[in-house]
C-alpha cells in the first residue's frame, strides 16, 4: 500500500477489550506514550526500557467504570480506545472520559479514527468528555473537527489550566438513533 491518502478500509470495527488484550494493549500503549512523550517532556523512559501504563489493571478490574476496546481495521490492530466513567475535567461521575486515544500511524489520515470515534460515542451513549492538550496541535485539530461534524457543532468547548500546556475541553452528548447527530461511519 504505497498512497494512503487514497485508501479507505473496508471494515473498521471497535472490540470490546478482555484481560487476554492485556499485553497487546500494553505494547501499543508503548507507542502511544512515545508519541505523547514529544508532547510532555516529564515522560521518562523506565529503567526497562519501557514507559509503562500502571492504570491498564484497573480496566479489567473495575469493568463498570473503565472501557478498553480494541481498533481493528480490516480485521488488523489499527489502534485503541481507552474509556473512563468519570473525569478529571468535571464533578459528574457518570460522564464518559476519553482517557486514551490512539491509531498507529500507518492508519492516520485515512478515517480510521474519526470512524473509530464515532463508533465509540454511538456504542456508549451518554455526556462525553475529551480533554487535548493544547501542546498537542495534531490531536487539537483532529478532536476538534471530529466532534464538530459529530454533534453538528454542539459541542462546548473550554480551556483548562494544565502543565506544561493548558488543556482544552470538549464536551457533548452522544445519543445514537434517528434523531442523534448524524454522521457517516462508512
Amino acid at each position: 500500500m504505497t498512497n494512503l491518502e487514497s485508501w479507505e478500509p473496508q471494515e473498521l470495527v471497535l472490540d470490546a477489550a478482555t484481560a487476554n488484550d492485556a499485553a497487546l494493549l500494553s505494547n501499543l500503549l508503548e507507542l502511544y506514550i512515545h508519541d505523547m512523550s514529544e508532547v510532555f517532556p516529564s515522560i521518562e523512559l523506565g529503567p526497562d526500557g519501557r514507559f509503562g501504563y500502571d492504570r491498564l489493571p484497573l480496566y479489567w478490574s473495575e469493568p463498570e467504570r473503565r472501557f478498553a476496546f480494541l481498533i481493528r481495521c480490516d480485521a488488523r490492530v489499527a489502534g485503541f480506545v481507552l474509556v473512563m466513567r468519570g473525569s478529571p475535567a468535571t464533578e459528574d461521575p457518570s460522564v464518559l472520559d476519553v482517557a486514551e486515544f490512539f491509531v498507529l500511524r500507518r492508519y492516520r489520515r485515512s478515517g480510521v479514527g474519526r470512524r473509530a470515534a464515532f463508533l465509540l460515542w454511538d456504542r456508549l451513549p451518554g455526556r462525553w468528555i475529551v480533554r487535548v492538550s493544547e501542546g498537542n496541535r495534531g490531536a487539537l485539530s483532529f478532536w476538534r473537527g471530529i466532534i464538530a461534524e459529530y454533534t453538528r457543532g454542539a459541542a462546548a468547548e473550554v480551556t483548562r489550566p494544565g502543565t506544561p500546556n493548558d488543556w482544552r475541553v470538549f464536551s457533548f452528548d452522544s445519543a445514537p438513533g434517528e434523531d442523534a447527530p448524524r454522521h457517516r461511519t462508512g
